[in-house]
C-alpha cells in the first residue's frame, strides 16, 4: 500500500481538503475567470473599506481643531484662503478646509467655495416621485422658468449649465431634481438646467445630445462651466462642489454599483465637468458614438490630447448611488473600439465643429427641454 494511504484519518481529511480547494482555485481562474475576477475585486473592495474608515477617523479628528481655529479667527472676510491651512492634498484631507458654522459672508463679496452651509453626507432617496410635487416643493425657491437660479447672498462663483441627456426616463429626472437643487443652492452656485431628451428610433447617442446642450445653453447665457450629468446619478455628498477649475474635472469617483471603486483610471462616466473653454478646445463630444459605450472614454483622450489632465474629488467626496432601472436599457455600441483607435485623427474632425441639429424646445419650471431626432446623417465627417 503507498503511503498515502497508510497516512491517519485527519491527514488524509487535509489532504483531500487542500486537493479540493486547489481545483476549485484552478476552476475560478481558468474556466470562470468573471467570477474569480469579481471575488478578488471584492476582496479588494474589503480592504480599502477598512483603510479608508481608519483614515476618516484621523480626518475627523483633525477637523474639529481646525474648525475651531477658524471660528476664533473669523473675521467676516470672504477670503477662501486661510492663515491655518495645512495645505493637504485633497486626496487626504479635504474636510479640514470648509469653514465653520458662524463663518459670514457678504451680498458683495464672491461665494465662498466651502460654506459652513455645505455639511457633507446627503441623505440619499430614491423612491419616485411626480414631477409636479418636486415643482411644487421648490416653488417657493425664486427658481424662474426653466430652473435658473441664483444667490442672493452673495456673487456666485461660477455660472453652471447642467446638461442631462435623457430619453424614457421620466421616472428618475424628479429624483435626480430633488437632490441636486438643494446642494447646487447650498454651494451658491448660478444654475440652470438642461434635458437634452433624443426621439426617433436610432440608438441612443449620449455624446451628441451633450454637444446639443452645449450649444443651445450658451444661446441663453454666457456660461462659464458645464456639467455632463447623468440623469441617474444621485450625488451623495453636497461638498462635491460643481464648479470647474483649471482643469476638467470627474466628479462622479465613485458608484455605488462599482463598490465606490473607480472601474480603470481612465474612466470619466456619469458625471464630468469642463469649463466652456477647455469644452470648446476639445471640440466637445465625438458624435459617432450610437449606443451605450466608449464616448466617455473617447472624451479622456481628447482631454488628454489637448493638453489637460483630469481631477477627481478626494475620499468619500465623489461617491454616487445609482438610481435602479426598472426597464429595458440602452443596446451597446460595438463599434466604439475601432473608433477609440483613432480618437486623435477625429478630434478635429468630429464634434461641436460638425454638428447640425433640429430641435424643438419647451420650458418647464425646473428645466428647459430640448428635444432632438438625432441621426447619423447630421454630423457627417470626411474619411480620415
Amino acid at each position: 500500500m503507498s503511503t498515502f494511504f497508510r497516512l491517519p484519518n485527519r491527514s488524509m481529511v487535509a489532504v483531500f481538503f487542500l486537493f479540493s480547494l486547489s481545483s476549485t482555485f484552478l476552476y475560478f481562474i481558468y474556466v470562470a475567470p468573471g467570477i474569480a475576477t469579481t471575488y478578488l475585486f471584492m476582496v479588494q473592495a474589503q480592504g480599502i473599506m477598512i483603510r479608508e474608515n481608519m483614515r476618516t477617523i484621523g480626518a475627523q479628528m483633525l477637523e474639529q481643531v481646525v474648525r475651531g481655529t477658524y471660528a476664533r479667527r473669523n473675521n467676516s472676510t470672504n477670503d477662501t484662503d486661510y492663515p491655518f491651512d495645512y495645505n493637504h492634498n485633497e486626496t487626504v484631507l479635504q474636510t479640514t478646509t470648509f469653514l465653520p458654522d458662524d463663518f459670514t459672508y457678504l451680498p458683495n463679496h464672491v461665494c465662498p467655495e466651502k460654506l459652513p452651509s455645505m455639511k457633507g453626507p446627503i441623505d440619499v432617496n430614491m423612491s419616485e416621485a411626480r414631477m409636479e410635487d418636486i415643482q411644487q416643493l421648490f416653488s417657493k425657491d425664486f427658481i424662474k422658468l426653466g430652473g435658473h437660479w441664483k444667490p442672493s447672498d452673495c456673487i456666485p462663483r461660477w455660472k453652471v449649465a447642467i446638461l442631462i441627456p435623457f430619453r424614457n426616463r421620466h421616472e428618475h429626472l424628479p429624483v435626480l431634481f430633488k437632490h441636486l437643487i438643494p446642494m447646487l443652492q447650498r454651494q451658491r452656485l448660478q444654475f440652470a438646467f438642461y434635458v437634452i431628451e433624443q426621439t426617433g428610433n436610432k440608438p441612443f447617442n449620449r455624446a451628441m445630445l451633450f454637444n446639443v446642450g452645449f450649444i443651445e445653453a450658451m444661446k441663453d447665457l454666457d456660461w462659464d462651466c458645464m456639467i455632463f450629468h447623468d440623469v441617474d446619478h444621485i450625488p451623495e455628498n453636497d461638498r462635491n462642489y460643481y464648479g470647474c477649475g483649471e482643469m476638467p474635472r470627474h466628479f462622479a469617483a465613485k458608484l455605488d454599483k462599482y463598490m465606490y471603486l473607480l472601474p480603470y483610471a481612465e474612466f470619466f462616466g456619469g458625471v464630468s465637468g469642463l469649463t466652456v473653454e477647455q469644452y470648446r478646445k476639445i471640440n466637445g463630444f465625438p458624435n459617432a458614438f450610437w449606443g451605450w459605450g466608449g464616448e466617455d472614454d473617447d472624451l479622456w483622450n481628447r482631454v488628454k490630447y489637448a493638453g489637460y489632465s483630469v481631477t477627481r474629488p478626494a475620499r468619500d467626496l465623489g461617491k454616487y448611488k445609482s438610481i435602479p432601472h426598472h426597464h429595458r436599457g440602452e443596446v451597446q455600441f460595438l463599434g466604439r473600439y475601432s473608433l477609440l483607435r483613432k480618437s486623435k485623427e477625429r478630434q478635429s474632425l468630429d464634434g461641436l465643429n460638425n454638428l447640425n441639429y433640429f430641435p424643438n424646445i419647451t420650458f418647464s419650471a425646473l428645466y428647459k427641454n430640448i428635444t432632438v431626432d438625432l441621426t447619423p446623417e447630421l454630423a457627417l465627417i470626411r474619411d480620415y
